[in-house]
């Protein structure tokens, strides 16, 4: 672990730093980290990109303008990409 030094706080930020440590029983130096790790979380989260469906992906290609059709084919990616999803975690068959 290292030690991080941070200047010119202003005394009310502190101060709210400090209350906030009070209430969830935290010292000075923890809550500052969590508020911290909290910021960073924050961020990154606005800056990732969205993870797009397989149907995000593949309707510019496959799209023909018939709206029916394209919202059936969105529900069918849905069951495939919900049943795919389904093996994850699950134990290799042995294959000997």
């Amino acid at each position: 672990m290292s030690d991080l030094l941070i200047r010119d706080i202003s005394e009310p930020m502190k101060q709210d730093i400090a209350r906030r440590a009070r209430q969830t029983g935290r010292s000075l130096s923890e809550e500052a980290k969590e508020l911290l790790q909290k910021a960073l979380i924050a961020e990154k989260a606005e800056t990732e990109t969205p993870r797009l469906s397989a149907w995000d992906l593949l309707r510019p290609i496959l799209y023909d303008g018939n709206d029916a059709a394209a919202a059936e084919y969105a529900l069918i990616m849905e069951e495939i990409e919900a049943e795919r999803k389904k093996d994850f975690g699950r134990p290799v068959e042995d294959f000997e």
